[in-house]
């Protein structure tokens, strides 16, 4: 933890209010509350390009594109589609944002307990046609950031639904049977295949402070790393 970390002996240059009498103690609390809060800041605003293929057994859907995969409480997870390239029709999809709870076998109340998961945000489009689109899923305040114990282990992660065409582009319209205009409806059925993906992400604490706007009732908070 960070109680172990070795601060600056020169006390010079550390900022400081000459008319305020702090207790060592509480000096060092503070600054250990800052250190975190900077941890925090640096651990999720790191962004880099990921770009993942979305396809199945008869060819490629399209792609996906997120900047990042670390997040802190209260963050929105943004991500965009791309099917302009995809060689399969994709008809309809759905990204959740989910956690997924886990408890260690010999701690189970009964063998084989299936894992528990919780929806927490929701997007869900019908895109065909569709050449670009994308979604911000908002990680609530009220949510517990990911952690690991010896008992049990709370992950997150972005679960995404496709529903794409089973036949050809061409036949997902049909053409009226007009001399002098032409009409395009939508087909009354069609084949579709359905599939699923599960990306894992991480979710850290926030500022405690930015947590305590979600309880009107007065409380202290803290930050483990």
């Amino acid at each position: 933890g960070l109680k172990d970390y070795q601060f600056p002996q020169d006390e010079a240059v550390a900022p400081s209010n000459p008319f305020l009498e702090e207790e060592e103690s509480s000096k060092k609390d503070s600054r250990l509350a800052d250190l975190a809060t900077e941890l925090l800041m640096v651990a999720t605003s790191r962004r880099s390009l990921h770009l993942y293929n979305i396809s199945n057994t008869r060819g490629k859907v399209g792609t996906f594109c997120i900047f990042k995969t670390v997040y802190k409480i209260g963050e929105d997870v943004i991500g965009t589609f791309n099917f302009s390239e995809g060689d399969i029709p994709c008809l309809q999809f759905s990204v959740s944002l989910q956690t997924e709870e886990s408890i260690q076998e010999e701690f189970q109340r009964r063998r084989g307990q299936p894992v528990s998961f919780s929806t927490h945000a929701r997007h869900q489009e019908a895109c065909l046609h569709t050449a670009q689109s994308s979604f911000s899923l908002p990680i609530p305040l009220s949510s517990t950031p990911g952690f690991t114990t010896n008992i049990v282990s709370l992950k997150w992660r972005l679960h995404f639904e496709f529903v794409t065409s089973g036949e050809s582009a061409g036949t997902c319209l049909v053409c009226g049977s007009q001399s002098e205009a032409v009409t395009w409806t939508g087909v009354e059925q069609i084949e579709v295949d359905t599939f699923s993906w599960d990306l894992p992400i991480k979710v850290l604490p926030t500022n405690p402070i930015l947590a305590s706007y979600v309880s009107q009732f007065s409380s202290t908070n803290s930050i483990t790393i």
